[in-house]
């Protein structure tokens, strides 16, 4: 049912606005820092690991990905809803923190980037379908290419 992914998505919510308030309270800050950003991490990874053991069934694949397209205006609303002028006059904390979380998610794309390529021509029916797309008849046909 699509509402165990609603249900899902909550929970990751809640436990993302959880964390960020933690993190605010530990900085000094007196706002929740990137709760929102740790509930959509926390949903990304609860779907892997449900997709991993097979128990990502229909209902919750439908609800996350109903709220998925929902992400972008409920990032806007929860944004507006911060105080950033106040965060900004609290200090330099603020600026710190933007610089070490843009340095994380490129060193996270750098390392996903590393270990996400496959080894190149490791699978014959890959390698046949690249020579089928690059307009190799021999091989769209079945037969040994021909070298010239």
């Amino acid at each position: 049912m699509t509402i165990f992914g609603v249900a899902l998505l909550a929970l990751c919510t809640l436990i993302g606005v959880f964390l960020g308030d933690l993190l605010g309270v530990a900085l000094g800050v007196k706002a929740n820092v990137g709760g929102v950003g740790l509930a959509m991490i926390l949903l990304i990874a609860a779907r892997s690991w449900l997709l991993a053991r097979g128990r990502l069934g229909g209902g919750i694949k439908l609800g996350v990905e109903f709220w998925s397209t929902m992400y972008i205006p409920i990032v806007v609303a929860m944004a507006a809803q911060q105080n950033v002028v106040a965060a900004v006059r609290g200090g330099p904390i603020v600026l710190i923190a933007a610089t070490v979380s843009l340095l994380l998610c490129f060193a996270c794309v750098a390392l996903l980037g590393r270990f996400g390529r496959r080894e190149p021509g490791a699978d014959a029916q890959v390698r046949h379908g690249g020579d089928v797309i690059g307009g190799d008849p021999a091989s769209a046909q079945g037969r040994p290419a021909e070298k010239v």
